[in-house]
């Protein structure tokens, strides 16, 4: 299979997915094997709903509307122009997949089979519903993918390299494992936010987005924020207010009184504004419904400090603090080319042989 080919079947999964990209559901007649797959993708994200209670339409369809955006030929040439992708002798590579957010695991995928390798993948407990389903729809539009991809739930075997994701913990268990072959291994990182108390509403209602979309449980989420000395967080709260109905979903809402709880319990010092707590905290993992802060004094320290912890770091969200920070509102809508861990996968997966 050509890389010609599997670029173009990448992109009929976009042009599949765009009809998912909002709640109200757009069928088009032009989607290839719309007649197969069209009726099951709307089973498929009812029934990951009901196995995963974090997955919510609501975030689902925000997800195929970023894969739908990724998955055009623009991104896609773009995204490729910067490697030469000869046709190698495909070797086999396990991905370890995380289940935090829908899809994490996808850019993975997707970075593997455009590479012209083959998948072994094993996938979080927590997200099992859609990667199979989209495999097959890959293989039903371009029937060369077959025997691409295979999914275990036992122990891995017979791979040449390994991509995996996880805790701090289990990426010492992958290192024990994984470490004579050619690896990626991600561990537990966070996004933070620097603020200076100058951003307008819009930039706050973006911060917001980053601190809510998948109730914070994704790497890109920021979990904590920098802000200066006698800094008004009315701002803030009236930013994130939009966001009140996460307390909507039973989960969440346990999640934050039984954090509230332990927090009063304890006599921190918090503020809270009935879905959301802000609490000073030198930590970067902040819990669900909890928001970290910490103040700074000088934003050249700040930036020595964020640099002396990046690897700890997914994304810092800011307006001229950084080289590389992201544009307030944009965590969850990453580019092709923007790496879990700054690592360049497909540079990783091109020099196997």
């Amino acid at each position: 299979m050509t890389l010609l080919e599997r670029k173009n079947t990448f992109i009929q999964l976009g042009h599949f997915l765009s009809q998912f990209a909002s709640e109200e559901i757009n069928k088009k007649d032009a989607v290839l094997q719309n007649d197969v797959f069209f009726d099951d993708m709307l089973k498929q994200i009812k029934k990951s709903y009901e196995f995963n209670g974090w997955f919510t339409p609501k975030n689902m369809h925000f997800a195929f509307k970023n894969l739908s955006e990724a998955l055009t030929e623009s991104s896609l040439e773009q995204w490729l122009s910067a490697y030469t992708i000869n046709e190698p002798k495909p070797k086999t590579v396990a991905i370890i997949m995380a289940g935090n957010i829908p899809l994490v695991g996808f850019h993975d995928l997707l970075s593997v089979l455009i590479s012209g390798h083959h998948a072994l993948v094993k996938q979080s407990s927590n997200d099992k519903q859609f990667l199979p389903f989209i495999v097959s729809y890959l293989q039903k539009v371009e029937p060369k993918f077959k025997g691409c991809v295979s999914f275990t739930e036992n122990k891995l075997e017979d791979f040449d390299a390994v991509i995996a994701t996880g805790s701090d913990n289990t990426a010492r268990y992958f290192d024990y494992y994984f470490g004579k072959y050619p690896h990626i291994i991600r561990k537990n990182r966070n996004s933070v936010a620097v603020l200076t108390g100058n951003e307008s509403k819009e930039e706050l209602e973006g911060l917001a987005e980053d601190i809510f979309r998948y109730f914070g449980l994704g790497c890109r989420n920021v979990s904590k924020i920098f802000v200066p000395n006698k800094y008004d967080f009315d701002k803030l709260f009236k930013a994130v207010y939009k966001w009140h109905s996460v307390m909507n979903l039973a989960k969440y809402a346990n999640n934050y009184d039984y954090n509230k709880a332990i927090y009063l319990m304890s006599e921190f010092s918090i503020l809270e504004n009935g879905f959301l707590m802000i609490k000073e905290d030198t930590s970067y993992s902040s819990p669900i419904a909890t928001l970290f802060y910490e103040y700074y004094d000088d934003l050249k320290q700040l930036q020595n400090t964020l640099k002396r912890d990046s690897e700890k770091i997914q994304c810092i969200v800011a307006s001229g603090f950084t080289k590389g920070e992201i544009v307030f509102g944009e965590t969850q809508k990453p580019k092709l080319w923007e790496y879990a861990d700054q690592v360049d996968t497909v540079d990783f997966l091109l020099k196997l042989t």
